[in-house]
């Protein structure tokens, strides 16, 4: 077996599929196991809440945030942030962490919520239902990979500690795609909780197998050396 596939089977491969058993079991736990134990019992009554209090200035709101993590919309930024990162630095490292990020964290949504069949609230739905259970949150877990990838980008090249902390804001639209998710009755409280776990497990996932400079994905190039007669060869590999 190559070197590049025993990376993607121990960095990729496996830890995606530990994620995606660990979702599967919080989704039956969540809506079998324990849906009808402390504290899920309760989150009916905190989407009551969240729907009783609903406001045109607070709606208008929502929606800007549901937006900023729609299907369409996650595309569209993952692809230009994309692009820029590769005119930007000339390298692909970058561009194709973000992408693996958004990507990763799709694939585990999708394949939750074949397996997991959650209602959703028992409230007025500010939104088109999709076909897909409530667990987990789609527009959040696509929030915190995006968002959450970006920041992560941008904070290690920031120079300044404020920088770094201004790039770590973005933490707030995940965080602003959860409450607008709950306030617009598409999602329990448990659903979006889930959806950090996941959009931020694919974050560290991809970080540690595309950022981490101390993994070659390829044959590692050797020095030349220059021999008497003219022709060109590979210096020999050292240890120790």
């Amino acid at each position: 077996m190559s070197d590049v596939a025993v990376h993607v089977a121990r960095r990729v491969l496996l830890p995606m599929a530990l994620l995606l058993s660990t979702m599967v079991g919080l989704g039956l736990l969540v809506a079998k196991v324990l849906a009808r134990s402390w504290p899920f019992t309760v989150e009916d009554a905190v989407n009551r809440e969240l729907a009783g209090d609903r406001t045109g200035g607070w709606n208008d709101v929502s929606l800007v945030f549901s937006t900023l993590a729609s299907t369409q919309l996650i595309v569209v930024v993952t692809v230009l942030v994309a692009l820029v990162l590769r005119l930007v630095l000339h390298r692909w490292r970058e561009p194709l962490f973000l992408c693996a990020a958004v990507s990763a964290q799709a694939l585990v949504f999708l394949l939750t919520t074949i397996a997991i069949d959650r209602k959703r609230p028992a409230v007025a739905h500010m939104d088109v239902s999709p076909p897909t259970s409530s667990f987990p949150s789609g527009h959040t877990s696509a929030a915190v990979a995006l968002y959450v990838g970006i920041a992560l980008l941008l904070a290690l090249r920031a120079k300044s500690t404020a920088l770094k902390v201004a790039c770590w804001s973005l933490l707030l639209v995940p965080i602003g795609v959860a409450l607008t998710r709950m306030y617009r009755g598409m999602h329990h409280p448990s659903d979006v909780v889930a959806s950090f776990l996941n959009g931020g497990t694919c974050v560290a996932i991809m970080a540690r197998a595309v950022l981490d400079r101390s993994v070659r994905w390829g044959r590692e190039r050797l020095p030349t050396i220059r021999r008497p007669d003219g022709d060109v060869a590979e210096a020999p590999a050292t240890t120790g």
